[in-house]
């Protein structure tokens, strides 16, 4: 398993976006971003994942076993990515095929399955809707087995009900992996992370989450608390929030 260490100064070219940044993401469990939109949570995932652009660290990345993330990151980015020409069971194996390994399309149609989408595989994304499309990029992610995965937003197109499935899915599936979720729900922070930070202009401020194993029921009191107070917290930060 792969614990990541992160800390410094997370940079867009040569603007700072968050100064004196601290992560410490455990092996084997949810972390959890949650922060304003433009703050830096999707450029953190991209720069977990090694992944071209401006974004880049003044600081120091490390690994808990001391081996580069390249090559054992899976991410699932906002936009989902899904090609527009291919089917469904096309689309979660892209990642098999593009590294020249024969896709497990009987795996693909399985996960489908468990995302609630069994009898639209032959489909294209253009027939699906904004949630329906956004299960099929998930079951792309569940598919991969890096030890490493990066969660952007991965359930913000979906109704409530078939979130909370979906997080229950998530969980079962990507058991001792190291995970890192962004999301903009605090909720869903709370009921499925191990640790959680709230990221600002001047770091990240790890949360208070309750003392039960993730993923928490919904409905438990302690849990409810939390998001009260998490709620109240954040309503208090929006108007000063970059």
């Amino acid at each position: 398993m792969t614990g990541i260490c992160l800390q410094g100064d997370l940079c867009m070219g040569d603007t700072a976006l968050i100064r004196d940044l601290a992560l410490d993401m455990p092996a084997g469990r949810w972390s959890c971003l949650l922060g304003p939109s433009g703050v830096g949570k999707s450029s953190i995932a991209r720069l977990l994942a090694e992944l071209p652009g401006p974004q880049h660290l003044r600081g120091q990345l490390t690994t808990g076993d001391g081996q580069p993330l390249a090559g054992r990151v899976a991410l699932m980015a906002q936009e989902g990515q899904l090609l527009p020409w291919a089917d469904l069971v096309a689309n979660v194996t892209i990642s098999a095929r593009l590294r020249g390994q024969s896709p497990d399309r009987a795996q693909a149609r399985a996960l489908l399955a468990e995302v609630g989408l069994a009898d639209m595989e032959h489909r294209r994304p253009a027939e699906l809707s904004g949630g329906q499309r956004q299960r099929v990029a998930l079951a792309r992610v569940l598919s991969e087995a890096a030890p490493v995965v990066l969660l952007d937003e991965p359930f913000s197109a979906l109704d409530t009900i078939t979130r909370l499935a979906m997080q229950d899915l998530a969980a079962r599936l990507l058991r001792g992996r190291t995970i890192l979720l962004i999301t903009h729900d605090p909720l869903e922070a709370l009921r499925l992370s191990d640790r959680a930070w709230l990221l600002g202009r001047n770091g990240a401020e790890a949360l208070p989450l309750p003392d039960t194993p993730a993923p928490r029921d919904y409905r438990a009191p302690d849990l409810l608390r939390a998001q009260a107070a998490l709620l109240a917290r954040l309503h208090g930060e929006l108007p000063c929030a970059g």
